[in-house]
Protein backbone atom coordinates (compact mmCIF):
# COMPACT_ATOMS: atom_id res chain seq x y z
CA UNK A 1 0.00 0.00 0.00
CA UNK A 2 1.09 3.49 -0.76
CA UNK A 3 0.41 4.62 2.78
CA UNK A 4 2.88 2.19 4.32
CA UNK A 5 6.34 3.43 5.19
CA UNK A 6 9.34 1.56 3.75
CA UNK A 7 11.09 -0.83 6.12
CA UNK A 8 14.08 0.60 7.98
CA UNK A 9 17.43 0.02 6.33
CA UNK A 10 19.68 -2.23 8.40
CA UNK A 11 23.28 -1.04 8.71
CA UNK A 12 25.63 -3.20 6.70
CA UNK A 13 28.12 -5.40 8.52
CA UNK A 14 30.99 -3.53 6.92
CA UNK A 15 29.95 -0.16 8.30
CA UNK A 16 32.48 1.17 10.85
CA UNK A 17 31.61 2.98 14.03
CA UNK A 18 33.60 5.94 15.36
CA UNK A 19 35.08 3.69 18.06
CA UNK A 20 36.38 1.21 15.45
CA UNK A 21 37.89 4.03 13.45
CA UNK A 22 39.64 5.36 16.52
CA UNK A 23 41.00 1.92 17.37
CA UNK A 24 42.37 1.44 13.88
CA UNK A 25 43.96 4.89 13.95
CA UNK A 26 45.63 4.13 17.27
CA UNK A 27 46.92 0.73 16.20
CA UNK A 28 48.24 2.14 12.92
CA UNK A 29 50.05 5.03 14.60
CA UNK A 30 53.50 5.41 13.06
CA UNK A 31 55.20 5.54 16.45
CA UNK A 32 53.63 2.27 17.55
CA UNK A 33 54.71 0.68 14.27
CA UNK A 34 58.31 1.75 14.88
CA UNK A 35 58.13 0.54 18.50
CA UNK A 36 56.83 -2.91 17.49
CA UNK A 37 59.46 -3.14 14.77
CA UNK A 38 62.30 -2.38 17.21
CA UNK A 39 61.02 -4.78 19.86
CA UNK A 40 60.78 -7.55 17.27
CA UNK A 41 64.34 -6.92 16.09
CA UNK A 42 65.66 -7.30 19.66
CA UNK A 43 65.04 -11.05 19.52
CA UNK A 44 67.68 -11.27 16.80
CA UNK A 45 70.35 -9.47 18.84
CA UNK A 46 72.35 -12.23 20.53
CA UNK A 47 74.18 -9.86 22.89
CA UNK A 48 70.95 -8.34 24.19
CA UNK A 49 69.28 -11.72 24.56
CA UNK A 50 72.30 -13.02 26.49
CA UNK A 51 72.25 -10.00 28.81
CA UNK A 52 68.54 -10.53 29.49
CA UNK A 53 69.08 -14.23 30.16
CA UNK A 54 71.86 -13.47 32.65
CA UNK A 55 69.60 -11.05 34.52
CA UNK A 56 66.79 -13.61 34.39
CA UNK A 57 69.10 -16.25 35.85
CA UNK A 58 70.21 -13.93 38.66
CA UNK A 59 66.63 -13.03 39.57
CA UNK A 60 65.30 -16.58 39.25
CA UNK A 61 68.00 -18.13 41.46
CA UNK A 62 68.62 -15.14 43.70
CA UNK A 63 68.15 -17.09 46.95
CA UNK A 64 71.07 -19.36 46.02
CA UNK A 65 73.26 -16.67 44.47
CA UNK A 66 72.95 -14.36 47.46
CA UNK A 67 74.74 -16.89 49.66
CA UNK A 68 77.65 -17.27 47.25
CA UNK A 69 77.94 -13.57 46.41
CA UNK A 70 77.72 -12.56 50.06
CA UNK A 71 80.76 -14.71 50.77
CA UNK A 72 82.67 -12.31 48.50
CA UNK A 73 80.86 -9.20 49.72
CA UNK A 74 81.32 -10.12 53.41
CA UNK A 75 83.57 -13.18 53.87
CA UNK A 76 83.01 -13.24 57.62
CA UNK A 77 79.34 -14.06 57.08
CA UNK A 78 80.22 -17.55 55.86
CA UNK A 79 80.95 -20.13 58.51
CA UNK A 80 84.17 -21.89 57.55
CA UNK A 81 85.63 -23.12 60.83
CA UNK A 82 87.49 -21.32 63.59
CA UNK A 83 90.38 -18.97 62.84
CA UNK A 84 93.20 -19.29 65.38
CA UNK A 85 95.46 -16.27 65.84
CA UNK A 86 98.68 -16.17 67.82
CA UNK A 87 99.17 -12.90 69.73
CA UNK A 88 102.26 -11.51 71.45
CA UNK A 89 103.80 -8.22 72.44
CA UNK A 90 103.33 -5.55 75.08
CA UNK A 91 99.62 -5.04 74.40
CA UNK A 92 98.58 -8.61 73.69
CA UNK A 93 95.92 -8.32 76.40
CA UNK A 94 94.01 -5.79 74.28
CA UNK A 95 93.94 -8.26 71.40
CA UNK A 96 92.82 -11.13 73.64
CA UNK A 97 89.95 -9.09 75.14
CA UNK A 98 88.67 -8.19 71.70
CA UNK A 99 89.07 -11.77 70.44
CA UNK A 100 86.98 -13.14 73.30
CA UNK A 101 83.99 -11.12 72.04
CA UNK A 102 84.34 -12.23 68.41
CA UNK A 103 82.74 -15.38 67.06
CA UNK A 104 84.76 -17.61 64.79
CA UNK A 105 88.13 -16.44 66.14
CA UNK A 106 90.31 -17.72 68.98
CA UNK A 107 93.47 -16.04 70.26
CA UNK A 108 96.46 -17.89 71.77
CA UNK A 109 98.96 -15.83 73.75
CA UNK A 110 102.68 -16.49 73.31
CA UNK A 111 105.47 -15.20 75.61
CA UNK A 112 107.39 -13.61 72.75
CA UNK A 113 106.90 -12.61 69.12
CA UNK A 114 109.49 -15.21 68.05
CA UNK A 115 107.49 -18.04 69.60
CA UNK A 116 104.32 -16.77 67.92
CA UNK A 117 106.09 -16.72 64.55
CA UNK A 118 107.40 -20.27 65.15
CA UNK A 119 103.83 -21.40 65.86
CA UNK A 120 102.73 -19.84 62.57
CA UNK A 121 105.54 -21.52 60.64
CA UNK A 122 104.65 -24.88 62.12
CA UNK A 123 100.97 -24.45 61.23
CA UNK A 124 99.60 -24.23 64.79
CA UNK A 125 97.95 -20.85 64.14
CA UNK A 126 96.46 -19.28 61.02
CA UNK A 127 97.95 -15.82 61.59
CA UNK A 128 100.13 -13.87 64.05
CA UNK A 129 99.48 -10.44 65.58
CA UNK A 130 102.29 -8.66 67.44
CA UNK A 131 101.06 -5.63 69.41
CA UNK A 132 103.91 -3.26 70.25
CA UNK A 133 104.06 0.21 71.80
CA UNK A 134 104.59 3.12 69.42
CA UNK A 135 104.53 6.21 71.61
CA UNK A 136 100.91 6.79 72.60
CA UNK A 137 99.63 4.29 70.01
CA UNK A 138 99.35 0.53 69.74
CA UNK A 139 101.31 -0.70 66.74
CA UNK A 140 100.04 -4.08 65.49
CA UNK A 141 102.02 -6.17 63.01
CA UNK A 142 100.04 -8.92 61.31
CA UNK A 143 101.48 -11.99 59.63
CA UNK A 144 98.97 -13.84 57.45
CA UNK A 145 99.13 -16.19 54.44
CA UNK A 146 99.09 -14.59 51.01
CA UNK A 147 98.42 -17.58 48.76
CA UNK A 148 95.88 -19.65 50.63
CA UNK A 149 92.23 -20.43 49.98
CA UNK A 150 91.48 -19.31 53.54
CA UNK A 151 93.33 -15.99 53.17
CA UNK A 152 90.21 -13.88 52.55
CA UNK A 153 88.41 -15.26 55.59
CA UNK A 154 91.49 -14.91 57.82
CA UNK A 155 92.12 -11.32 56.75
CA UNK A 156 88.45 -10.46 57.30
CA UNK A 157 88.50 -11.88 60.83
CA UNK A 158 91.75 -10.05 61.65
CA UNK A 159 90.34 -6.79 60.31
CA UNK A 160 87.21 -7.19 62.44
CA UNK A 161 89.41 -7.89 65.47
CA UNK A 162 91.44 -4.71 64.94
CA UNK A 163 88.24 -2.67 64.59
CA UNK A 164 87.04 -4.04 67.91
CA UNK A 165 90.39 -3.23 69.54
CA UNK A 166 90.04 0.34 68.29
CA UNK A 167 86.56 0.59 69.77
CA UNK A 168 87.74 -0.74 73.14
CA UNK A 169 90.72 1.62 73.26
CA UNK A 170 88.51 4.60 72.48
CA UNK A 171 86.39 3.76 75.50
CA UNK A 172 89.38 3.11 77.81
CA UNK A 173 91.32 6.23 76.81
CA UNK A 174 88.39 8.64 76.53
CA UNK A 175 88.95 10.00 80.07
CA UNK A 176 92.59 10.88 79.35
CA UNK A 177 91.92 12.90 76.19
CA UNK A 178 91.79 16.69 76.09
CA UNK A 179 89.11 16.56 73.44
CA UNK A 180 86.20 14.18 73.08
CA UNK A 181 86.67 11.76 70.17
CA UNK A 182 84.10 11.51 67.42
CA UNK A 183 81.48 9.03 68.66
CA UNK A 184 81.42 5.75 66.79
CA UNK A 185 78.11 4.47 65.41
CA UNK A 186 76.44 1.75 67.41
CA UNK A 187 77.05 -1.78 66.27
CA UNK A 188 74.08 -3.26 64.44
CA UNK A 189 73.56 -7.00 64.46
CA UNK A 190 72.17 -7.22 60.93
CA UNK A 191 72.31 -10.12 58.54
CA UNK A 192 74.86 -9.59 55.73
CA UNK A 193 72.49 -11.47 53.40
CA UNK A 194 69.78 -8.88 54.04
CA UNK A 195 72.16 -5.98 53.44
CA UNK A 196 73.64 -7.46 50.27
CA UNK A 197 70.23 -8.31 48.82
CA UNK A 198 68.68 -4.85 49.20
CA UNK A 199 71.74 -2.64 48.75
CA UNK A 200 73.49 -4.53 45.95
CA UNK A 201 71.35 -7.17 44.25
CA UNK A 202 68.05 -5.28 43.95
CA UNK A 203 69.60 -2.00 42.65
CA UNK A 204 71.72 -4.03 40.22
CA UNK A 205 68.69 -5.80 38.73
CA UNK A 206 66.66 -2.58 38.52
CA UNK A 207 69.41 -0.36 37.04
CA UNK A 208 70.72 -2.73 34.37
CA UNK A 209 67.56 -2.62 32.18
CA UNK A 210 67.62 1.21 31.83
CA UNK A 211 71.31 1.27 30.88
CA UNK A 212 70.84 -1.55 28.36
CA UNK A 213 67.78 0.19 26.88
CA UNK A 214 69.76 3.40 26.38
CA UNK A 215 72.58 1.56 24.65
CA UNK A 216 70.17 -0.31 22.39
CA UNK A 217 68.43 2.98 21.52
CA UNK A 218 71.77 4.44 20.37
CA UNK A 219 72.44 1.44 18.13
CA UNK A 220 68.89 1.37 16.78
CA UNK A 221 68.90 4.98 15.55
CA UNK A 222 72.50 5.21 14.34
CA UNK A 223 72.23 1.95 12.38
CA UNK A 224 69.15 3.31 10.63
CA UNK A 225 71.20 6.36 9.63
CA UNK A 226 74.33 4.46 8.58
CA UNK A 227 72.45 1.82 6.56
CA UNK A 228 70.21 4.35 4.86
CA UNK A 229 66.98 2.77 6.12
CA UNK A 230 66.04 6.03 7.84
CA UNK A 231 65.18 7.46 4.43
CA UNK A 232 62.89 4.50 3.72
CA UNK A 233 61.05 5.06 7.00
CA UNK A 234 60.53 8.74 6.18
CA UNK A 235 58.96 7.77 2.85
CA UNK A 236 56.23 5.91 4.82
CA UNK A 237 55.58 8.90 5.43
CA UNK A 238 57.02 9.41 8.92
CA UNK A 239 58.67 12.47 10.36
CA UNK A 240 61.98 12.24 12.20
CA UNK A 241 60.14 13.05 15.41
CA UNK A 242 57.76 10.09 14.87
CA UNK A 243 60.70 7.75 14.27
CA UNK A 244 62.54 8.89 17.40
CA UNK A 245 59.34 8.76 19.46
CA UNK A 246 58.68 5.19 18.34
CA UNK A 247 62.19 4.05 19.20
CA UNK A 248 62.02 5.80 22.58
CA UNK A 249 58.64 4.22 23.31
CA UNK A 250 59.96 0.71 22.67
CA UNK A 251 63.07 1.10 24.82
CA UNK A 252 61.31 2.94 27.65
CA UNK A 253 58.55 0.31 27.90
CA UNK A 254 60.80 -2.74 27.97
CA UNK A 255 62.83 -1.68 31.05
CA UNK A 256 59.98 -1.43 33.61
CA UNK A 257 58.54 -4.68 32.25
CA UNK A 258 61.88 -6.36 32.92
CA UNK A 259 62.05 -4.77 36.36
CA UNK A 260 58.54 -6.03 37.18
CA UNK A 261 59.54 -9.54 36.10
CA UNK A 262 62.72 -9.44 38.22
CA UNK A 263 60.71 -8.24 41.25
CA UNK A 264 58.26 -11.09 40.75
CA UNK A 265 61.09 -13.63 40.58
CA UNK A 266 62.71 -12.18 43.68
CA UNK A 267 59.40 -12.54 45.51
CA UNK A 268 59.18 -16.15 44.31
CA UNK A 269 62.58 -16.70 45.96
CA UNK A 270 61.36 -15.29 49.26
CA UNK A 271 62.81 -11.77 48.82
CA UNK A 272 59.91 -9.38 49.44
CA UNK A 273 60.03 -6.04 47.62
CA UNK A 274 57.88 -3.17 48.90
CA UNK A 275 56.65 -0.05 47.08
CA UNK A 276 56.69 -1.72 43.68
CA UNK A 277 54.79 1.16 42.08
CA UNK A 278 57.33 3.78 43.13
CA UNK A 279 60.20 1.52 42.12
CA UNK A 280 58.71 1.21 38.63
CA UNK A 281 58.39 5.01 38.49
CA UNK A 282 62.09 5.33 39.29
CA UNK A 283 63.04 2.72 36.69
CA UNK A 284 60.80 4.30 34.02
CA UNK A 285 62.13 7.80 34.75
CA UNK A 286 65.78 6.70 34.65
CA UNK A 287 65.12 4.73 31.46
CA UNK A 288 63.52 7.77 29.85
CA UNK A 289 66.52 9.90 30.78
CA UNK A 290 69.17 7.53 29.42
CA UNK A 291 67.16 6.58 26.31
CA UNK A 292 66.57 10.26 25.55
CA UNK A 293 70.28 10.90 26.01
CA UNK A 294 71.18 8.04 23.69
CA UNK A 295 68.75 9.07 20.93
CA UNK A 296 69.84 12.71 21.18
CA UNK A 297 73.47 11.71 20.77
CA UNK A 298 72.49 9.54 17.80
CA UNK A 299 70.81 12.52 16.11
CA UNK A 300 73.70 14.88 16.88
CA UNK A 301 76.56 12.57 15.84
CA UNK A 302 74.86 10.22 13.35
CA UNK A 303 77.75 7.82 14.03
CA UNK A 304 77.38 4.64 16.08
CA UNK A 305 80.85 4.57 17.63
CA UNK A 306 80.89 8.22 18.58
CA UNK A 307 77.37 8.08 20.00
CA UNK A 308 78.07 4.92 22.01
CA UNK A 309 81.31 6.34 23.43
CA UNK A 310 79.67 9.60 24.44
CA UNK A 311 76.67 7.74 25.84
CA UNK A 312 78.85 5.49 28.02
CA UNK A 313 80.98 8.36 29.32
CA UNK A 314 78.03 10.64 30.08
CA UNK A 315 75.99 7.89 31.78
CA UNK A 316 78.92 6.88 33.99
CA UNK A 317 79.71 10.51 34.78
CA UNK A 318 76.06 11.35 35.46
CA UNK A 319 75.47 8.33 37.67
CA UNK A 320 78.64 9.15 39.60
CA UNK A 321 77.65 12.81 39.93
CA UNK A 322 74.42 11.72 41.64
CA UNK A 323 76.62 10.72 44.57
CA UNK A 324 76.55 14.40 45.56
CA UNK A 325 72.76 14.43 45.59
CA UNK A 326 70.99 14.24 48.96
CA UNK A 327 70.17 10.61 48.16
CA UNK A 328 71.76 8.41 45.49
CA UNK A 329 69.36 6.46 43.23
CA UNK A 330 70.71 3.18 44.65
CA UNK A 331 69.84 4.40 48.15
CA UNK A 332 66.40 5.46 46.99
CA UNK A 333 65.75 2.02 45.50
CA UNK A 334 67.04 0.26 48.63
CA UNK A 335 64.86 2.35 50.95
CA UNK A 336 61.78 1.77 48.82
CA UNK A 337 62.46 -1.96 48.57
CA UNK A 338 62.70 -2.40 52.36
CA UNK A 339 59.67 -0.14 52.92
CA UNK A 340 61.56 2.58 54.80
CA UNK A 341 61.25 5.63 52.52
CA UNK A 342 61.77 9.10 53.92
CA UNK A 343 60.50 12.44 52.71
CA UNK A 344 63.78 12.83 50.80
CA UNK A 345 63.13 9.51 49.09
CA UNK A 346 59.66 10.57 47.95
CA UNK A 347 60.98 13.91 46.71
CA UNK A 348 63.67 12.12 44.69
CA UNK A 349 61.12 9.84 43.05
CA UNK A 350 59.06 12.85 41.99
CA UNK A 351 62.18 14.70 40.85
CA UNK A 352 63.23 11.82 38.60
CA UNK A 353 59.79 11.74 37.00
CA UNK A 354 59.73 15.51 36.40
CA UNK A 355 63.30 15.49 35.06
CA UNK A 356 62.43 12.68 32.64
CA UNK A 357 59.43 14.56 31.28
CA UNK A 358 61.38 17.82 30.88
CA UNK A 359 64.40 16.20 29.23
CA UNK A 360 62.21 14.21 26.84
CA UNK A 361 60.34 17.38 25.84
CA UNK A 362 63.59 19.24 25.17
CA UNK A 363 64.92 16.31 23.14
CA UNK A 364 61.80 16.29 20.93
CA UNK A 365 62.34 19.99 20.21
CA UNK A 366 65.94 19.22 19.26
CA UNK A 367 64.83 16.47 16.90
CA UNK A 368 62.10 18.64 15.37
CA UNK A 369 64.71 21.29 14.49
CA UNK A 370 67.11 18.73 12.97
CA UNK A 371 67.20 18.46 9.19
CA UNK A 372 66.81 14.77 8.31
CA UNK A 373 68.61 15.33 5.02
CA UNK A 374 71.76 16.23 6.93
CA UNK A 375 71.95 12.92 8.81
Amino acid sequence: MSGESPPPVEPSASASTPEDSTDRTLLSDARLTIAKRDLTSLSREKTIVLALLIQLFVAAFSSFLVVGLTSLYSPGSVSAGEVVVGVAGEHDDALVRAANDQEGLRAITYPSPDEARDAYQSGNVHAVMVAGDSGDRIDVTVIAPTESIETTLIVDQVRTLLEQVERNERVVRAEHLDRSPVPLPEEVDASPYYGFTYTVLVPLLLFLPPFISGSVAVDSLTEEIERGTLELLRVAPMSLVDIVDGKALAMVLIAPLQALLWIGLLGFNGIDIANVGQLLVVVTALTTLVVTLGLSLGVLTAKRRQAQLLYSVLVIFGFGALTFAPEHPATTVAKLAVDSPTTTTTVHVAAYAVAAAVVFGLARRLVARTDPEGL
